[in-house]
């Protein structure tokens, strides 16, 4: 009997590279062309969580990992990600968040005041998340190995019955809607670092997206078409990968995106675009045009979503493309993150 041989992965990159981490095109490519095609089978687009039925009931079940420096910042800190990042990644897959599970890499060495710190900062939010802590795991390794305290976790959710999300489903005339300001974490964790001489009053927009994916699910379910969390990599991203995995073309309006003034400001003096910078409390969704109001008001009308926008719309025409409306008349691609501009984000 003859054992057949794996078909190689295409992935030809000679090594890992912090890209690869930072959610753009390398990361795609390391997950699409090494990863998945070893470990998984679907042949569908990758999302944010995996829904699977057990005994005729279905869950949603995510996975993910914080290596965020520093530590600590202004609106929150790894504990605070570990929980917020989890929950959206199943709130933006159209599920609601149930439980989680933690584990602690702990770099020998770490004050126990920090941990413990952390520790709270994980129960703080799980509570606000409605969520439950039911288990994890602890490891300890040597100093220097860990950079002080790696964070992963798997969350548990319950898929809501008036969402069926899939990039497949959108269509042309569907609109783009943003929850609120973008790029917030990613230049708060920068500023936290000290590395830019800019005083700004800034803080992580870091939360639990649940409660305005609920309001718009209740007002819109049934018209809402995609949904993600752009985080690493940020919006645009999130918004090149629909494009590639619907063959649709995205169309911004620039003047429409909201992005506070000391975001656009750093951005600006970093030559950076507020697109690509990461976000740890939004949203980006995509909605059927005839649903596209009541989406917005009802993102509007709960608490968090007072600078919720339409941004934007899907065309047909050039495919796996996405286009911003500039307010000078004009037009630009925005591509995908290259390379890694902010490292350890989240």
């Amino acid at each position: 009997m003859t054992i057949p041989v794996p078909a190689r992965p295409k992935f030809q990159d000679p090594q890992i590279e912090m890209a690869h981490g930072a959610g753009g095109k390398a990361s795609r490519r390391l997950v699409e062309d090494l990863i998945a095609p070893i470990l998984l089978n679907c042949g569908e687009p990758l999302g944010d969580a995996a829904q699977l039925g057990i005994g005729g009931t279905w869950i949603a079940m995510t996975a993910d990992s914080f290596v965020v420096s520093p530590l600590r910042f202004p609106g929150g800190s790894i504990g605070h990600l570990a929980v917020n990042g989890t929950v959206n990644d199943l709130a933006v897959s159209g599920a609601k968040p149930e439980a989680l599970l933690v584990t602690f890499v702990i770099e020998a060495g770490l004050s126990s005041w920090e941990l413990e710190a952390e520790i709270e900062a994980i129960a703080s939010a799980a509570s606000r998340a409605r969520v439950v802590v039911v288990g994890g795991d602890t490891k300890v390794v040597e100093h220097g190995k860990a950079d002080r305290l790696y964070i992963t976790t798997a969350g548990i959710g319950r898929p809501l019955p008036s969402m069926r999300l899939a990039a497949d489903s959108v269509r042309p005339g569907d609109k783009i809607l943003v929850s609120g300001p973008i790029g917030d974490h990613g230049v708060t964790i920068l500023l936290a670092r000290g590395g830019l001489d800019l005083e700004a009053d800034l803080v992580s927009d870091t939360r639990s997206v649940f409660p305005l994916v609920e309001s718009l699910a209740e007002a819109a379910g049934a018209g809402v078409r995609w949904m993600r969390d752009p985080t690493r990599g940020g919006v645009a991203t999130s918004l090149n990968e629909l494009a590639r995995d619907a063959q649709i073309c995205v169309v911004l309006d620039e003047a429409a995106i909201p992005v506070r003034d000391e975001v656009r400001g750093a951005c600006e003096l970093l030559g950076l675009d507020p697109l690509h910078i990461a976000n740890e409390g939004q949203f980006i969704a995509v909605v059927a045009r005839q649903y596209a109001n009541e989406a917005l008001q009802a993102v509007l009308n709960t608490w968090g979503g007072e600078r919720a926008a339409i941004i934007g719309e899907i065309r047909e025409h050039p495919a796996a493309t996405v286009l911003c409306n500039t307010g000078y008349g004009g037009s630009r691609v925005i591509d995908m993150l290259v390379g890694d501009p902010l490292p350890r984000i989240c």
